[in-house]
Parts: structure tokens; sequence; C-alpha cells
């Protein structure tokens, strides 16, 4: 098979498994509130473990000035389990990705997939509380597929494909998040197994991700440049990669440092503390806005959210891809200023609607530029390490930002904390417009179509 042929076939099985990968992931994401409300009335002795995570979570509630309404001790705790999640995913990925680098990118997902049945498993089966929060413990560890999808991108793209090869990921996460909790929302309405209301929706899961390890053991070659065999003559061929006429393979050597990797993680950390955190704190905001109306926040967030996935799946597949790198991230970071300092003033459902539209935008482009920018720095020897930390560092951000966002929400008002959040991105533009640069190569690397033959 040439190299060209070959690399059509693992971007087939890349976008595949990454979809399948992320709707199974996205289906728990509307069910935290009615999951953890379950647990309660399973088990609602004060000396029950989720009783006493809920003491401290009120005790935390309670050390702010304004009082904040108990209906939302479920939104926090379900935001302190994804934080703990995040957490768990920037131990792990650097360890992952060292992993990919000294077993294969093919390797390390089999076993990142093995973790992720295990920890659908014990949701499909978590009856209490223990058993459910064992789950998400283990799939934080293990969850790898965006990680590692992005390097197996990197080992298969020359320079000027790069860009329009990762932005595949952020159109299977446009994808997934748009059809993944509508899904999983309904299927929970499907009760089969009484002692688990959620079993359903858990068994649709664990049979995506069962389908797609197979899909995986079967189709995914291997992508690692030093892993590469040549099946006919059984040794290693070493690269996977032709230049655009395919007919010499590329010389990879070490990369010219453009940017500072650790320059390209610490923007990627600062820009997520706020995101993350105003992302998480919309509840709160449309609650705040519509207190004594009869609009339903919980139904308002859920059609900004589709709003959000529309557009940002429009803007991936038709406009961000045919951008550099580095102009997508530019233009990420200044909607996403834009999105906080509009967010602080608004006061009505059009005008979330309005921020909406910008923080589509952002969801669209940062992170996934970010990514391409950051693949320009590995060495072929050491992607999965380099991709690793970068991620680490994200999910920091990931973890920290509810927190200390929705602190600063309750203690000083939406006002000033969006207010903040917004002087923050701005700090992260300077960066971007200051301090990054497009990398130096042959080619610019465009977002545009992949090149595949």
């Amino acid at each position: 098979m040439s190299s060209v042929a070959l690399r059509k076939r693992v971007l087939r099985v890349v976008f595949i498994s990454l979809v399948l990968d992320l709707i199974s992931f996205t289906f728990i994401l509307p069910l935290f509130p009615s999951l953890l409300s379950f647990y309660m009335k399973q088990d609602p002795s004060s000396s029950s473990l989720l009783n006493r995570i809920f003491h401290y979570v009120n005790a935390y509630k309670n050390s702010f000035a304004k009082p904040i309404d108990s209906r939302y001790d479920v939104v926090l705790l379900g935001g302190a389990l994804g934080s703990l999640f995040s957490l768990l995913q920037a131990i792990a990925a650097p360890i992952i990705g060292r992993s990919s680098d000294k077993y294969g990118r093919r390797t390390a997902l089999l076993w990142s997939l093995a973790g992720n049945i295990l920890s659908v498993a014990l949701w499909v089966a978590a009856t209490d509380f223990r058993t459910f929060l064992a789950s998400r413990i283990v799939g934080g560890l293990s969850e790898a597929n965006v990680q590692l999808a992005n390097a197996i991108a990197t080992d298969i793209s020359d320079e000027s494909q790069r860009g329009a090869t990762m932005a595949m990921v952020g159109a299977c996460f446009s994808i997934a998040f748009t059809v993944g909790p509508a899904l999983g929302a309904a299927l929970s309405n499907i009760e089969i197994v009484s002692a688990n209301p959620f079993a359903t929706a858990a068994g649709f899961s664990f049979f995506l991700i069962v389908l797609e390890t197979v899909y995986v053991y079967f189709c995914l070659p291997e992508t690692h440049p030093n892993r590469v065999v040549d099946r006919e003559s059984g040794a290693a061929s070493g690269k996977l990669k032709e230049n655009q006429t395919g007919d010499k393979p590329v010389t990879l050597t070490l990369p010219k440092h453009t940017n500072s990797p650790a320059l390209l993680s610490f923007t990627h950390l600062i820009f997520l503390l706020p995101f993350s955190g105003m992302e998480f704190s919309l509840p709160f905001l449309t609650a705040t806005l519509y207190t004594d109306s009869t609009i339903n926040p919980a139904a308002l967030n859920g059609r900004i959210l589709a709003v959000m996935g529309v557009i940002a799946s429009v803007l991936q597949g038709a406009v961000i891809r045919r951008l550099s790198p580095l102009l997508t991230v530019r233009i990420g970071v200044v909607s996403s200023a834009l999105s906080f300092f509009f967010l602080s003033s608004i006061s009505s459902a059009s005008g979330l609607y309005v921020a909406a539209c910008f923080l589509a935008v952002t969801n669209a482009t940062v992170v996934n530029g970010l990514n391409s920018l950051i693949s320009f720095e590995a060495g072929e020897n050491e992607r999965g390490a380099v991709l690793g930390r970068h991620r680490s560092w994200g999910q920091v951000g990931r973890a920290a930002g509810p927190i200390i966002f929705c602190s600063l929400f309750w203690w000083v008002g939406r006002e000033v904390a969006y207010t903040t959040g917004g002087l923050v991105m701005l700090g992260v533009c300077a960066i971007t417009f200051t301090a990054l640069r497009s990398p130096s190569v042959e080619n610019p690397p465009k977002m545009g179509r992949v090149t595949t033959s």
C-alpha cells in the first residue's frame, strides 16, 4: 500500500474512531444533575460518601457573602467531578504521551480504550455513588483518544498539511457535542434496569466504546515514524509520509523551534483558566438573569449550547480549515475577550445568543490552533511526550478554571467576574499577537482541505 493510500486510511480510521469516542464521552454531560439526585435518594444517610461531599460543598458555598440557591448544589458537585476528571487527565496525559513514543500510537490507544471500557462498564453497574465515582476516576486516568489522535495526525502529515489534518479533531468535537448530549438525554428516559435508570444510556455508551476498540484493533496501523513496519519485508520502514507528489519520502529532522513549547503550553493554560470557568458559569448567569421569569434557564442553556455547536461545525467545515493555525488562535482569543465583556453587561436572552456566537468562534479555533502550533515544535521521537505535556497544562486550566471563576462570580458579582475574565483574555491576546509566530516551513501551513493525493 502506498503512503498516500495509507494516509487516507489512517485519516478515515482516526476520524471515525474519534467521533465514536466523543459521542460516547458526551452522553453523560447533560445527565449529571439527574445522576447525582438519583444517588442521593439511593443513600440519603448523612454518613454516605455523597452526602459528606455535599457537606463540604455547602461549607464552601456558605462562605460567600451572597447566599447561593440550594438548587445549585448538584451543579456545583457536577462541576467538582468535571474538575476531578480534568485533573486526572493532567496527570495521565504526559505518561500516555511518553508511552506512545516508546511503544507506538496504536498500542497506547488500545490500552487507553481498555481503560475506557472499564470506566463505562462501571457506569453501567453503578447503582451507588462509590461505583459511579470509581467510573469517573478510571475514565480520567485512561481517556487519551483526542491526545493520541493529535499525535497520529502529526505523524502522517507534512508541514503544509499539518493544520488541516489536525483541524479534523476539532470537527469531531463539533459533531460529537451536537449529537452526543441530546442522544444521552434521550436514552436516559428509557428505563430497562430499575436499579440503575441510566443503564440504557451507559449501555449504549459501552457499545460505542467496544465498537471503537474493535475498529481500531483491526483497522488502525502503527504511525510512529520509527515503528512503522513494511508488511512485505517485515522490517521497520521508518517513514509514513511522502511529499505532495508522492514520489519521495519526506526527510524528517528535529524541529527548529519557532515558538517555545513552554510558551505555547502556558498560553493553553491561561486561556482555559477563564474560558472553562466562564463556560461552567453560564447556568448561574441565566438563573441570575431570569430569577422571576417564565423562561426555563435549563432549556435556554440547552438551546444556547445547540447554537454554539452548529456554528462551530459550520466554521470548522467551511472557514477555519482554510486559515493558518496562528491566525485561528488570534481570531479565537479576540472573540473570547469580546464574549467576556459582552456577558458582563447583558440583560436579555438575545444578548446570550450573541455571546454564544462569539463563544462558538472560540470553541472552533483556539485549542485546535494551539495543538497545531505545538506539533511543529516536536521531533518525531518526542511528539507524544510534547503533545501530552501540552494537553496536561490545558487540563490544569480546565480543572481550576470553574472553581476560580465561580468563586469570583459569587464573591463580587457577574459584572466584575466577567470583566476580570475579559482582562485576562486581553493578556492572552497580547501573547498571541506579540510573542507567537507562524512556524517557519517551506510551505506555510494552512487549515485548508487535507491533501491526500
